[in-house]
This record gives structure tokens, sequence and C-alpha cells, in this order.
């Protein structure tokens, strides 16, 4: 089994800024995002790609996982930005505005099988109804992560999420839920407010309670609140080790369930538990 890997934090930068690229390996957060999308202007699509893929052969980037999203299937540099990241030693290439399994699957008939795994944007309305189609057909494309594009998404469903982001969550529900079903790391999305700490924070554990594995951030200083809102805490280690000591014991081999602490402990509490210690290290 392969074992997690940590994405508290996942750090958007433009790959048209040198001084961002040269930054982002210095930085705490667990995932660079190198942009090619949003973050550059058209004029500078071409130099952007250049940068990045640059970036990635002079590498430097130490145990960050870096991911490159690329222009949307429909620009005039969407097959160019793949042709460019195909054969690149780069962890993931990130698909925006993502609306179905087809798009995923076009990428990745581009790409080869051999390219890097994909990552999806889920930022509209259809996007979110076809998460199921999307999840059953992640393996086959190399799909190991869903993104929530919460931007886009507000727009398209014309809603207004305040601080508590009441109507996005049947949405940001949906996208964990299919993260789940195919074992991939589903993450939330950005805070464009990077002036509020206290904002930030409600949000990374709003995610957190709400199944995701780490937040997408704008601002180098959001990455200390997702890093320990999506991190074990004390308390998550304390009891991870609690469990698998105690299904160690040789007093409960073979059982499926054990009691501990006041409460009934299964195997896929010892699963979770072993979760988080491989998080920790």
């Amino acid at each position: 089994m392969v074992p997690p890997r940590p994405r508290r934090s996942a750090l958007f930068l433009p790959a048209s800024n040198p001084r961002a690229i040269a930054k982002a390996r210095t930085l705490p957060c667990d995932v660079v995002i190198l942009d090619l999308e949003d973050a550059v202007a058209p004029d500078m699509k071409d130099d952007a790609r250049a940068r990045a893929v640059a970036a990635v052969a002079e590498g430097g980037f130490g145990d960050r996982e870096l991911v490159i999203r690329v222009n949307a299937a429909g620009t005039p540099w969407h097959a160019d930005d793949l042709a460019a990241l195909a054969s690149t030693a780069i962890d993931a290439i990130l698909l925006p505005k993502v609306d179905d399994a087809a798009a995923v699957s076009a990428a990745r008939d581009r790409l080869g099988h051999d390219a890097p795994a994909l990552w999806a944007m889920i930022e509209s309305a259809r996007g979110v109804l076809n998460l199921p189609a999307i999840a059953a057909g992640a393996a086959d494309a190399r799909l190991t992560a869903l993104v929530a594009g919460t931007n886009d998404l507000a727009i398209d469903l014309r809603c207004r999420p305040g601080p508590d982001r009441a109507p996005l969550l049947p949405a940001l529900a949906r996208i964990v839920i299919a993260a789940r079903a195919a074992e991939m790391t589903a993450l939330d999305g950005v805070l464009n407010a990077i002036d509020q700490p206290d904002r930030l924070a409600a949000e990374c554990d709003q995610g957190r309670a709400w199944g995701f594995d780490g937040k997408t951030l704008i601002h180098p200083a959001q990455i200390d609140a997702a890093n320990a809102a999506f991190g074990p805490s004390p308390d998550d280690i304390a009891w991870a080790t609690r469990v698998i000591a105690a299904f160690a014991d040789p007093v409960y081999d073979g059982r499926g369930a054990i009691r501990l602490d006041g409460a009934m402990v299964e195997r896929l509490h010892l699963a979770e538990a072993e979760r988080i210690m491989a998080l920790m290290r």
C-alpha cells in the first residue's frame, strides 16, 4: 500500500513570476501549484509555460509535491500545455473547469498513460452533477485528486456564500464523497480574503470537519493555518497510538472489535489510526 502524502496546504503561484517560483522552494506548504491559467494574462501564457517547464527541470522543491494547473480545454493554450508537461517530472497536472468524465479521459488520451497523474477542479453545476461518472473513471484516467473550485462554483450557482459557506456545502459534500469513493484526495477551495486570519482558520476547520484532506491557498500567509487544521492534532495522534497498541495486544488477537476508552473500536478504526500515524511520519 502506498503511504498517504500530506496535502494539508496546496499553494497556487503564477508560473509567470520567477520570484514566486523561487520562493515556493522555501515555503512550508505540502503542495506547490504553478498556475498557467487564471493567474496568468493571455499575452504571458507561452512565457509562463516555458518558465514552469524550466522550474521543473531545475528542481529544488524538496518534499513538496509539484503540480501545474493548465489552461482549460477549449482554450488556445490547452493542447500546448499538455504537450509541454507530458514527459516532465511533476507529480500531477491540474485540469480546471472539469465538467464531466469525458474531459478527464480526453486529457489522459492526449497525454498518454505514462504521463503525470491528473487532478481535477470541480467548479460548475455540471461538474458537481457528473461527479459519480468522474469518480468511476478515475482509476483508468489516473485521476488522483478532486479540487473544489469554490469561486467559479459560486458564480455558476448564482449563490452568495458568506463566512459559513452554507450555499456551497451540498456541493462540497459531494466532492468529498466522490473522492472517497474512488480513493482520491479532496482539497477544499481557496479563500480570497487574505487579511482575515480568523475567517481562514474557521474555513479550514470547517473543511476538515467535512472531510477534506487539505485546502488550496492563494497566499503564503495562509499556509500555517491550513497545516494546523488539516494535520493530525496531538489528540488525533494520542488516539491513534492507543488504538494501534490495543489491537497489537495478544489478548485481542483476531478480534474485529474491542473496547477502548469506554467505546467500541473496530478494525476500520485501526485502519484510520494507521493512516493518521503515516501522515504524521
